[in-house]
């Protein structure tokens, strides 16, 4: 199913600045019992984005009846995505006389093999490619996302799960769709993403969450060797939420403390 500006529809018009440019930004929302989950997170994550980009702001109110509407139609999991390009016109690059963005909204059905991800864990590899260092743009979750389309293929062609991902620095950033956190003894640390990466709505999530545990949280630059010595890693993201990582590359994890502790107040929210 998709609806352009509220209107069933299949068709972008092909002048609109998201098929020109990745002139926009989107995001991916969990819905769980007919509510669109974390929505509050999602909806202020695209409130920034727009600003960083100078796109003028849907009306959010509509917006959020939209959702909520495509919601309650699902009985169990879902998923919905929500578009917003800046629109058509402008002269090349430059977006003088885009005043009416295009908000495109489409479902699908929750990817099912998240549960046994949850429970089972999965492994990493780690990719060669490299993210640029983007100031700009990163921790938005613009429509720019040839870097991620390469290293989906980089994955692919290794068999992995998926993968660390680092910057052209060697630090680390995330996996190739989700945000990576790690443990060490009672600290919890998750990338520094001034430079690249997205700033995943369930990362927030989880950084709120941390303040209500044991342990502490540190956002910090770290190379791949430091996140290899961890007592634990899992990675997040808005859809499949905390998921335990099992092994990267040839290093093996086994503790699921923090993770246990995080996911007992997540589904208690």
């Amino acid at each position: 199913m998709a609806r352009i500006n509220g209107c069933e529809a299949e068709q972008l018009i092909v002048t609109d600045r998201a098929t020109q440019y990745g002139d926009g930004c989107f995001t991916t929302l969990c819905v769980k019992n007919g509510l669109p989950w974390l929505w509050d997170l999602h909806l202020a994550r695209f409130q920034r984005t727009l600003d960083a980009l100078a796109i003028p702001h849907p009306d959010w109110q509509w917006l959020t009846q939209e959702v909520s509407q495509l919601a309650a139609g699902f009985t169990d999991l879902g998923v919905i995505k929500v578009l917003i390009s800046r629109g058509s016109g402008g002269r090349g690059y430059s977006p003088a006389g885009c005043h009416n963005p295009n908000v495109v909204i489409t479902t699908a059905q929750w990817p099912h093999h998240y549960h046994d991800w949850q429970q089972q864990g999965i492994a990493l590899g780690v990719c060669q490619q490299a993210l640029g260092l983007t100031p700009m743009l990163a921790g938005h979750k613009h429509l720019n996302r040839l870097e991620q389309v390469l290293l989906k293929q980089e994955i692919e062609q290794q068999g992995w799960q998926d993968a660390v991902v680092r910057d052209v620095l060697g630090q680390v950033v995330e996996t190739s769709a989700s945000n990576i956190f790690w443990r060490k003894d009672q600290t919890l640390y998750t990338p520094d993403l001034s430079m690249a990466g997205v700033c995943g709505v369930m990362r927030e999530q989880v950084i709120r969450l941390v303040a209500s545990t044991p342990y502490c949280l540190q956002i910090v630059k770290s190379q791949l060797d430091t996140l290899l010595c961890a007592d634990e890693v899992f990675i997040t993201n808005a859809l499949m939420a905390l998921v335990p990582v099992n092994q990267i590359n040839d290093t093996y994890f086994t503790e699921r403390t923090a993770l246990t502790e995080l996911n007992k107040r997540l589904y208690s929210c």
